[in-house]
């Protein structure tokens, strides 16, 4: 089982910190996927900050995603 996320906000070094359905906060580190396919697009800040909430994980504009375990299960709890 997953937990949906209910906040995406993009932070300084290609980093995202996460809020969780059970209120857990998380920071993702983006960096070691900016080499990958459709991920080296967000190479570009202001693409890199146009992520968003998409059903229960998020999405960037040119509609890269993770899926929200890989963020739940790659990140660092921050509170």
């Amino acid at each position: 089982m997953y937990l949906a996320i209910k906040k995406v906000e993009p932070v300084k070094n290609f980093n995202l910190i996460l809020t969780f359905e059970n209120g857990e906060k998380r920071q993702f580190d983006m960096n070691p996927y900016l080499d990958l396919g459709i991920f080296k697009e967000l190479r570009d800040v202001s693409k890199f900050n146009s992520v968003r909430l998409s059903f229960d994980t998020i999405e960037w504009e040119n509609q890269a995603d993770l899926d929200p375990e890989v963020l739940y299960n790659n990140s660092v709890k921050i509170q």
